[in-house]
């Protein structure tokens, strides 16, 4: 099995396992897939942190208003009576006006905190360093670790206009966000690798060769960003042992040329001589006097 080593830009996302046979319009829209899921996850997780803070999402008509517009226009949660999380809740003001404050008590916090943690281990970024391939697979026993904790604090569900359960649900605007500019539609995925864009409906070795025990860099982009950089042919790690090894040279060079002690031209391993008077039985001979 090959392994490919995915980027995004300078960035290590995660390691994926496939074959030099494989078709790359498959490989592709699995890479795509995988790193959508990536995203899909790590906005999960932010809202839920948000969820155990604040609780459920207001409405969207009650969103950022304070509490005297809220009655000035005589606005109301229906949502709010009818998820409640299990074992009730306390209030926690949103300061941001997003959520409506009845926050999950301590116990039911932990089991939202513990997915939150739990789901970032299955696609955390060091798993390239520990040499582990991240799957479809794996997003979505993320995802369903995810929907299973917030089911167990919300057992009636999340109200329909809440992003947690739209993002479950497929659901989700992202016009206008951040998030928007992150996500890579399928159709406009493009890979490369060594400069070289993968093209569709290929095989995977008319690109990386048809070693199929390799590992190589690959780079995900969309289309019309263009080729992204090439990596570098001396790592960070290499070019950083380098310069110590350089910078330790010169003290060293340094040291030698402040150094014009000439003691030394004492000392025995100094003479030139001394290994003519041993070969001839010279050395230690002492001479007395009268």
């Amino acid at each position: 099995m090959v392994i490919l080593q995915v980027k995004r830009g300078d960035e290590n996302l995660f390691l994926y396992e496939t074959n030099v046979n494989e078709n790359t319009n498959a490989v592709i829209q699995d890479i795509t897939a995988i790193y959508n899921g990536r995203l899909k996850i790590e906005r999960i997780c932010m809202e839920i942190e948000e969820l155990a803070s604040h609780g459920t999402m207001l409405p969207p008509e009650m969103m950022g208003l304070t509490d005297e517009q809220v009655e000035e226009l005589k606005l109301k949660d229906v949502w709010a009576e009818k998820c409640i999380p299990s074992g009730g809740f306390v209030f926690n003001k949103d300061p941001i006006g997003r959520r409506n404050g009845q926050q999950p008590k301590q116990k039911m916090q932990e089991v939202l905190r513990k997915a939150i943690v739990d789901v970032k281990a299955m696609i955390d970024k060091k798993l390239v360093l520990a040499k582990t391939s991240l799957t479809l697979k794996i997003v979505a026993e993320a995802l369903n670790l995810l929907k299973g904790a917030v089911t167990i604090v919300y057992p009636m569900q999340l109200p329909p206009h809440d992003t947690i359960r739209m993002e479950f649900s497929n659901t989700e605007d992202l016009t206008g966000t951040q998030a928007s500019k992150e996500v890579i539609e399928p159709s406009k995925a493009q890979l490369w690798f060594a400069g070289r864009l993968i093209l569709n409906d290929k095989k995977l070795s008319n690109f990386i060769g048809r070693h199929d025990k390799t590992k190589v860099v690959v780079k995900l982009n969309r289309h019309g960003e263009g080729p992204p950089s090439r990596e570098p042919v001396i790592t960070d790690e290499l070019r950083k042992r380098m310069m110590a090894d350089a910078y330790r040279r010169q003290e060293e060079l340094k040291k030698l040329e402040l150094d014009e002690d000439d003691h030394y031209l004492n000392s025995s391993w100094a003479d030139g001589g001394s290994m003519k008077r041993q070969v001839h039985g010279l050395e230690n001979v002492r001479f007395r006097l009268g």
